[in-house]
């Protein structure tokens, strides 16, 4: 690990849509008017100095570019787009309509959304935060149409030769002869919504394959069927031969898009769904436009385990998603599940990522996944405790909040498209009641929070700063200390998990419970790197998120505590 480069980045993703929206109607398929929206505008400097003040140092700003919906923009001169491909009432971020443009809904004046943003990166930099964006290769909306992209720039597709299902020059995929087809029993709105356009058929001839790799012109319900697949030189009906030399079209696009967002003072960006993408495109543009913006940070959503480390040394990604891994683990035991086991922490730790811990970013929610507090994943935020000590200080690399987790958010409800879940919407215009509790009507004080929830985000204040503060958790290394407590130690089992993260000048001791029980332990630390210290007799251990010490007579004997059901704690020593 390059001891130089910090890893630690300290992200707080948010969907400001979602964000600065103070109505609580909450409506089932309710519109923009009903259930309101947030805009970028609301991102206040307020807001924004304490979300610095609890650690962070990047903002992941998710959703902001310009995507279908079912909301009427046409009076702006924004083409309508048809309910029939957009999925929810305010379409989903994922599906985007022009890569030059910023989300309309997000502007207090439509017409000034360019420099809305601007204005939010300016402020985002002057509060000490970096800025991440999405970057949404691998598809675009079936609706896509650039009306704020620069002159010279054709939109995707627009000089294709349609009679051809797959060309190295062109930049989508098609189905000639065959017209897209709306997948059966999709009603676009709900029952309430009406449009002219919502007619159960969307004019495509020929039919292009559809974004989750579907290459006919009738995907189901299930599949992406708003979104077109963007072609990058591969053709997937013939065992996915690539054509990279010369460099396919969409190759220079996608970098125009990107240099352009980064002139903008974009410092990072979020890639969705990098593995349907071939590597080779990530290693040619990471490469490129670092040669000019070195500091661009790329952030990969990855999930197959096998390939992280092709992603990180053969594409260049500094960071990729470890959600298949840490995350499914520690999900398990935050479930209690039968089969829960901190072996999978130890799996991951010596043997998935081992060469690379600091490129991995760990989190327990994002926008793709079940709240902590939902009764579909552990129905009570604090059970989160010990996994989020373990995702903040494991290693060196960075780690992602998502917005209201932080409160307990529990996405209690149906919003719409999306359905009663766990999850909060992206797809619908919704509030989150217990976020919104913080926000406080804009005053960003958490006025209305409960004493339960202000202790919780004071929780993840101090966890952050720590991880964020400390060398040791920032470039320390890391010692498992498993094998020998289950040997020597006592109070230790599978739902118990310790480590120890030490630099020449720090050292910290992470000890968790993952039980439903309080334990006693009695914490060994192994003598060669006692002896390495110089470390005997009696020491002390600090706890880093609250007030107490823990003295114990002689120190290679070991230091004795309790750790009530589902906690932790973060001792210096």
């Amino acid at each position: 690990m390059d001891q130089n480069v910090n890893h630690k980045l300290i992200i707080y993703q948010m969907l400001p849509r979602l964000f600065g929206n103070t109505n609580t109607t909450n409506k089932f398929y309710g519109s923009i008017e009903e259930n309101g929206v947030g805009k970028l505008n609301d991102i206040s400097d307020k807001a924004l100095h304490q979300i610095k003040a609890m650690g962070f140092s990047h903002v992941w700003y998710t959703g902001i570019i310009e995507h279908a919906t079912m909301t009427d923009y046409s009076k702006f001169g924004i083409k309508l787009d048809d309910p029939d491909v957009v999925k929810g009432r305010a379409g989903s971020p994922y599906a985007v309509k022009d890569y030059y443009d910023i989300d309309p809904d997000l502007a207090v004046n439509v017409k000034n959304r360019i420099a809305e943003f601007e204005s939010l990166v300016k402020r985002t930099h002057a509060n000490g935060l970096k800025v991440i964006i999405d970057f949404v290769p691998n598809h675009i909306a079936r609706t896509y149409n650039s009306d704020a992209k620069p002159k010279g720039v054709s939109d995707f597709g627009a000089d294709d030769d349609k009679t051809k299902g797959f060309s190295p020059t062109n930049d989508l995929y098609y189905t000639p002869g065959q017209a897209f087809a709306v997948p059966q029993g999709y009603n676009p709105g709900g029952d309430e919504f009406h449009s002219p356009l919502k007619t159960g058929v969307f004019d495509e001839n020929p039919a292009k394959a559809t974004g989750n790799d579907v290459f006919s012109a009738t995907p189901s319900i299930n599949d992406w069927f708003e979104t077109v697949k963007l072609n990058y030189g591969v053709d997937y009906m013939n065992g996915r031969q690539g054509h990279f030399n010369p460099t396919p079209p969409v190759w220079q696009k996608m970098f125009d898009i990107l240099h352009y967002w980064t002139t903008k003072g974009v410092d990072g960006f979020r890639c969705d769904m990098v593995e349907m993408v071939p590597v080779e495109f990530w290693s040619w543009i990471i490469t490129k436009l670092k040669a000019e913006y070195p500091d661009l940070v790329f952030i990969g959503e990855a999930y197959d385990t096998s390939k992280y480390g092709t992603y990180i040394f053969t594409g260049h990604f500094d960071y990729l998603y470890d959600k298949v891994g840490l995350y499914d683990g520690l999900k398990r035991l935050m479930r209690n599940e039968p089969a829960c086991t901190i072996w999978d922490i130890n799996k991951v730790c010596f043997h998935e990522s081992a060469e690379f811990p600091e490129h991995m970013l760990r989190f327990l929610e994002n926008h793709d996944e079940e709240r902590i507090a939902s009764l579909h994943f552990a129905g009570d935020a604090w059970l989160a405790v010990p996994a989020m000590i373990v995702t903040a200080t494991l290693s060196a690399g960075p780690v992602m909040i998502y917005s209201g987790q932080e409160v307990g958010e529990p996405a209690n409800g149906t919003e719409g498209f999306s359905g009663t879940d766990g999850r909060t919407s992206i797809f619908d215009y919704w509030g989150l009641p217990e976020h919104q509790k913080w926000v406080n009507g804009g005053k960003f004080d958490g006025g209305a929070l409960s004493d339960s929830q202000k202790q919780l985000r004071e929780f993840y204040s101090r966890l952050l700063n720590v991880a964020a503060n400390n060398e040791a958790i920032t470039k320390g290394e890391f010692h498992e200390l498993m094998l020998l407590n289950l040997h020597e130690g006592y109070g230790f089992d599978e739902h118990t998990y310790a480590y120890v993260r030490y630099t020449d000048k720090q050292r910290i001791l992470v000890v968790t419970n993952f039980s439903r029980t309080e334990h006693e332990f009695n914490v060994k630390l192994p003598a060669e790197l006692l002896e390495k210290w110089g470390m005997d007799g009696a020491i002390a251990f600090k706890d880093m998120l609250g007030e107490k010490v823990y003295h114990t007579i002689d120190v290679k004997h070991g230091v004795v505590m309790k750790i009530a059901a589902a906690s932790g704690l973060v001792l210096s020593f």
